[in-house]
């Protein structure tokens, strides 16, 4: 995937809501087991990291800042993330997957709540900022207020979404994480995209 996004990372170990439990990993298999021809005919094969990125960065997304409150510190957190997706209507649940490596991760996890803060064409720039990982006072400057959950809500962003986290699971060297959407709003205006390592705009 596109490197400034691996930046969604979460807490490894914890983060799961009481009421559910993480399904277990697949079981692992010997390199090879149950390989056999796809149906262009090639034969199943294991992806390079690299090449895994490239084909995939063919695939256009939008832009987000993942935001959340550290219960530690009362401290704003946040990151960079094109890994997210809605998942279900009823109950309406958004997920996001963070890299267990990123800053914002544990602190994530450990807040049970975090705000998905969608960027316009214009905010490439924060993108950046909140793509570099350790970078201290990533707010600074950059207004915002709180949402119910205290998760900050960025005052420019195009749309922006309110999460409980409902379940956490296993993803490889991410965190898939799961929130319930318990409030949200948008403007008027043209989102932010990536593709293939770059930013664009999007025009109808």
């Amino acid at each position: 995937m596109p490197r400034p996004f691996d930046d969604t990372r979460m807490a490894p170990g914890t983060g799961d809501p009481p009421s559910r439990s993480a399904p277990s990993p697949p079981e692992a298999r010997p390199a090879g087991a149950g390989a056999g021809p796809n149906p262009g005919g090639s034969a199943a094969v294991d992806l390079e990291s690299a090449e895994f990125r490239r084909i995939l960065g063919h695939f256009v997304t939008g832009v987000t800042i993942v935001t959340a409150t550290d219960p530690a510190t009362g401290e704003a957190c946040g990151l960079t993330a094109n890994a997210v997706a809605s998942v279900s209507l009823d109950p309406a649940l958004v997920l996001v997957c963070v890299d267990h490596a990123a800053d914002s991760h544990d602190r994530i996890v450990a807040a049970g709540a975090f705000a998905v803060n969608i960027l316009s064409e214009d905010q490439e720039r924060l993108s950046r900022r909140f793509a570099t990982w350790n970078t201290p006072e990533k707010f600074g400057g950059v207004p915002f207020h709180r949402a119910a959950t205290g998760a900050p809500i960025l005052d420019a962003a195009l749309a922006w979404v309110e999460c409980r986290i409902w379940a956490c699971y296993p993803g490889g060297d991410h965190s898939i994480v799961v929130g319930e959407a318990i409030g949200g709003n948008a403007r008027e205006g043209s989102p932010l995209i990536y593709y293939r390592s770059g930013y664009g705009r999007y025009t109808r």
